[in-house]
């Protein structure tokens, strides 16, 4: 009981939706629902590449050691913009701060430019995630519940 006391405060941010399934069997009809809704939403979760090369380019322009001038969504880091191996590691922590997800080391030491990147990001399916939107947004749950004769 004093553990539902303390949940009391983020029940707030708790959104539960129901739903009554028809009178059909539900083993049968909950499962397919369920595998519809989620391939739905793995589908469309990428983003669109010209938003990654923006925020990439925005994040790189940031960066305190490169002119942002010199920065175009084809600069490689050490050719174009004069970084050494260390800066293009603190420019991956910044895309993967950005971006919400952390990048893999074998993943990382492979990013030498910023299309290197957006191709990378803009492929993975965590990158929609925007850091900022993670803390913001309320939990939504989503019952399916069957009728129950009356």
């Amino acid at each position: 009981m004093a553990a539902s006391r303390s949940a009391l405060p983020f029940i707030k941010y708790l959104r539960v939706r129901v739903d009554a399934l028809p009178r059909s069997s539900p083993l049968t009809l909950a499962p397919n629902l369920f595998i519809r809704r989620f391939c739905e939403e793995v589908r469309g979760s990428f983003l669109d590449k010209s938003e990654v090369t923006d925020r990439v380019v925005s994040c790189v322009k940031n960066f305190q050691k490169v002119d942002p001038s010199k920065v175009t969504p084809n600069a490689h880091f050490q050719n174009d913009l004069g970084l050494d191996s260390l800066d293009a590691v603190e420019i991956v922590m910044a895309l993967e701060e950005e971006f919400g997800f952390e990048i893999p080391d074998n993943e990382a030491d492979k990013i030498n430019s910023i299309k290197l990147a957006v191709d990378f990001i803009s492929s993975h399916p965590q990158a929609n995630l925007d850091a900022s939107d993670i803390f913001a947004s309320k939990v939504e749950l989503y019952f399916l519940i069957p009728q129950l004769p009356l």
